[in-house]
């Protein structure tokens, strides 16, 4: 207690520095027991300024007295981290304060209208509250009652709409006692399969527990009337609970034809009162929408009236979904109707989502401008693109910053990589007239499958039993992400590491092996796609599967999911060719430190590994290494050899590593291998002139070449075969082409060389 020259300060010894008092001097120390029911005297006595007092809980008016005095009362609500350890209760203005009134027989003083506005004669009266604000501040300053004002920095409910500050205000409703199923409720989640799983204990377990009765009456004019009429004479209730039950009712009145049981029609329903013969009219209120989205797994069959067969044979769901704020919404709704009807969950497995927000993580609003338009999206990019684009970029349970940029990149990282693949295989399976029932059907004709044929059959069904575990598990980014993953390898690594046997001219068993293994993999992917993007989906199996079958299902959205053979998965093969992926990437960009492209060929390449296990799994796909990053040579170092032997700070090296594996690449240049990377700039060169040129793939072509460089011409010479085989060209001519030729120029080893060409007589 602090004693000042014409006051006493009553506040929390721990916040007596907090609060700075200047000009006071402690009195002395009293508990805060001992404050507890002392009586004190209202800044303002509501009866002076014509305001009812209500008394708690009954909310039957007070009479007016003078000197009208309130009890101090104890709660351990009140904080020590700001104030003074004394707060003022008013229960018309918020739920704590409301509960405490109630348990402690306070009275309920409401001096705001609906508007907001402050009611009574007050000086004040007819202002909104925020605006009453510093007028009751001079009020308090001009009677001596005011020590100091402050400005506090807290959370404060505002409309999402428009901004304007929310008033808690307490007001009588109907509510569904669902405390007394409070046991019910949480057994029955028990039951239910949550995922993400923490919030089946988390969120969802937490609002059960704390679970208080459902205020389930609204104010409004449209939603669905509560089924109540009350007797305008004695006050009774009734509860109609059918059409059948209101047409029973004696003396009824304003039932119109066609049946309409909304607002303002229902509201002209009356009837006589069972108990008085008064007339019973409806409440006003409304049921809150919740109530009527929970309602719906009766209400969708009109049951129990109707159809009580199918209602239980799709009672309770198997699925629902919705977002995390259905917790308290939707889900909550659901539950809770269920089993106060029906004693069980309404539905078995729910799947709960994050928010989608903008790229900031900002809530969208169209007040802030941040809001994306759906159908220019889906103009832009295709309905199939956006669905990825949202399964694949983050979980389903985080928060979704959306952004068209990695939208874009979604695109042209997993859906373009994609269909150039089925592009690739359908340009040369049309050239070569490539049947997939000639794989099956002509005995003769079996392909004899390579390594990388196993190899990628092997993660074909891998990624098959992964997929259908994580759609068992109801994940579906898990299970998009693998399978981008996936075609990832099949492009980058399996057609790239097969073109040649695709292009070769030789109609062979190698090559049918090489169709039959890419043909199953695009069938395989259209249909473990088809949950996902189904339009692309069914492009590819439509495509792929119904031009050459005319037994297939029409639609890959009629296929069986696919099964997994597990025969067929050799997780050590995957493993080996996952190592020979990472050493291959290491490799290039060890080459892009040294500033060496790919298609310079090196001499030699040393890898550092681990394990003389991983030393023998990469020795046996060396070629595959050594062709991926163009090298003549590959070295293995084991953990015997370790140490002395990498190349590691040699000025003929580039080098790149990671937290496991180490890779050298040889930059001397011999006379020998600037050749051949001479020649691998000629292909590249000649190959983009023919798309240039817009020559069909199959087309042959003659070469004319001009260049005062001596070495360009040797190279030609002694790469002219390897040169032609590549391009398709059935001669190199050193010379002037012919008019109508297609040309363009190029410096290669710093010279110029002129290069064209045009199409090659069809009898040469």
């Amino acid at each position: 207690m602090m004693e000042g020259d014409r006051d006493y300060l009553i506040l929390a010894t721990t916040l007596l520095d907090k609060v700075g008092l200047e000009g006071y001097n402690e009195l002395g120390i009293v508990s805060g027991e001992d404050l507890v029911h002392l009586e004190y005297g209202p800044l303002f006595n509501p009866h002076d300024f014509s305001v009812q007092r209500l008394g708690l809980p009954t909310l039957r008016p007070e009479e007016a007295r003078e000197g009208l005095t309130y009890s101090v009362i104890a709660s351990d609500f009140v904080s020590l981290d700001e104030g003074t350890g004394v707060v003022h209760i008013a229960p018309a203005f918020g739920e704590v304060d409301f509960d405490i009134g109630m348990s402690s027989g306070l009275e309920f003083v409401q001096p705001v209208d609906l508007e907001g506005k402050v009611t009574g004669t007050y000086t004040f009266a007819g202002r909104f509250v925020k605006d009453a604000d510093p007028l009751i501040l001079d009020d308090l300053r001009s009677r001596g009652l005011l020590y100091r004002s402050e400005t506090i920095i807290h959370t404060y409910p505002f409309c999402w709409r428009c901004e304007t500050p929310l008033l808690y205000y307490a007001k009588p409703a109907w509510y569904i006692r669902t405390t007394a199923a409070k046991g019910e409720l949480i057994s029955g989640n028990a039951e239910i399969d949550w995922y993400p799983d923490y919030i089946k204990r988390g969120r969802f377990g937490d609002w059960l527990k704390n679970n208080v009765d459902w205020a389930f009456s609204r104010e409004r004019y449209w939603g669905t009337p509560l089924n109540i009429w009350r007797c305008s004479s004695c006050s009774n209730y009734q509860c109609v609970g059918s059409v059948d039950a209101l047409r029973g009712q004696s003396d009824l009145s304003g039932l119109a034809t066609p049946l309409d049981l909304h607002r303002p029609y229902v509201d002209a329903l009356t009837f006589a009162c069972p108990q008085c013969g008064g007339t019973m009219r409806r409440v006003p209120e409304v049921a809150d929408c919740w109530f009527d989205s929970g309602a719906m797994p009766v209400a969708q069959w009109h049951y129990p009236f109707e159809n009580e067969v199918v209602f239980k044979d799709s009672f309770p769901a198997d699925l629902i979904c919705e977002a995390v704020d259905q917790t308290r919404g939707w889900f909550y709704s659901l539950h809770a109707l269920s089993t106060l009807l029906f004693g069980r969950p309404c539905f078995k497995t729910v799947i709960s989502l994050g928010f989608l927000v903008d790229a900031q993580g900002k809530k969208m609003s169209k007040s802030k401008g941040n809001v994306v338009d759906p159908w220019p999206l889906l103009s832009s990019y295709g309905a199939d693109a956006l669905r990825l684009y949202m399964l694949v970029s983050t979980a389903g349970e985080d928060d979704h910053r959306f952004s068209t940029k990695r939208l874009g990149e979604t695109i042209r990282r997993f859906l373009l990589t994609l269909w150039n693949t089925y592009s690739f295989f359908t340009l040369y399976a049309n050239i070569d007239r490539f049947e997939p029932q000639r794989v099956t059907g002509d005995s003769s004709r079996q392909p004899v499958l390579t390594q990388m044929d196993s190899w990628i059959s092997s993660e074909l069904n891998r990624l098959t039993s992964d997929v259908s575990r994580s759609m068992d598990n109801y994940n579906p980014t898990a299970a998009t992400r693998r399978i981008e993953g996936f075609v990832d390898k099949l492009s980058n690594w399996y057609v790239r590491r097969n073109r040649r046997r695709f292009w070769k001219s030789e109609d062979d068993a190698d090559k049918l092996a090489a169709y039959a293994t890419l043909y199953q993999c695009l069938v395989t992917l259209s249909q473990l796609l088809a949950p996902f993007v189904p339009f692309v989906a069914e492009g590819l199996y439509r495509n792929l599967v119904c031009s050459v079958d005319p037994g297939a299902r029409e639609s890959v959205h009629l296929t069986d999911f696919p099964v997994a053979d597990e025969a067929k998965i050799n997780d050590k093969l995957n493993s080996d060719v996952d190592l020979a992926m990472k050493i291959s990437s290491l490799a290039r960009a060890a080459r892009a430190r040294a500033g060496i492209k790919v298609r310079q060929p090196l001499a030699r390449a040393v890898v550092e590994v681990k394990t003389e296990a991983e030393k023998k799994s990469l020795e046996a796909l060396a070629t595959e290494v050594m062709e991926e990053i163009n090298v003549k040579q590959l070295v293995v170092l084991g953990e015997a050899e370790q140490g002395g032997e990498f190349p590691s700070d040699r000025p003929d090296h580039g080098v790149a590593s990671d937290a496991r594996y180490k890779v050298a690449i040889s930059t001397a240049l011999t006379p020998e291998l600037v050749a051949e990377g001479v020649s691998r700039e000629l292909v590249r060169h000649l190959q983009n002139m023919r798309r240039s040129a817009t020559f069909a793939i199959t087309d042959h072509i003659v070469t004319y070449y001009q260049t005062e460089e001596p070495l360009v011409k040797q190279v030609i010479g002694v790469f002219g075969g390897y040169i032609g085989q590549e391009t398709l060209s059935d001669e190199l001519i050193d010379g002037l082409p012919p008019a109508g030729a297609y040309g363009e120029k190029h410096r290669i080893l710093n010279s110029e060389v002129s290069l064209a060409i045009r199409q090659a007589d069809p009898e040469s």
